[in-house]
């Protein structure tokens, strides 16, 4: 049976400029970095305190999606601190945390442009 998502696959333009984003400003760490083809690395990353993992990866045909919001969201212990934690180190907020019935959210770019939400 399932168990669990193994990986979400993030697309990007420039996987260097991308792992340099997810490893330095968001703590992510590198836990395969290998040639894939003539054009890419498969470069699987993971997010702190959990199994699931990133790929910065962006499979040929899908160029397009690269810079546009992904449905997904990152879950975090304490929304605050982890938009003013992330806003010190450079990443890019489209505002403050907002609250809603259903919890406190904000949305931030990674650096291809990608949109994510992150929340408590």
């Amino acid at each position: 049976m399932i168990k669990q998502i193994k990986f979400v696959s993030i697309p990007v333009a420039d996987q260097n400029r991308a792992l340099d984003f997810y490893t330095e400003k968001l703590g992510f760490t590198i836990i395969t970095d290998q040639p894939f083809d003539e054009k890419q690395r498969w470069i699987e990353l993971r997010v702190p305190k959990a199994e699931t993992r990133v790929v910065l990866f962006t499979a040929e045909g899908d160029e397009k999606r690269v810079g546009t919001f992904m449905n997904m969201s990152y879950a975090c212990d304490d929304i605050q601190e982890t938009y003013d934690a992330l806003k010190a180190r450079g990443v890019e907020f489209e505002g403050p945390p907002q609250q809603q019935p259903w919890g406190t959210y904000a949305i931030f770019k990674d650096s291809e442009g990608n949109r994510f939400v992150v929340g408590s």
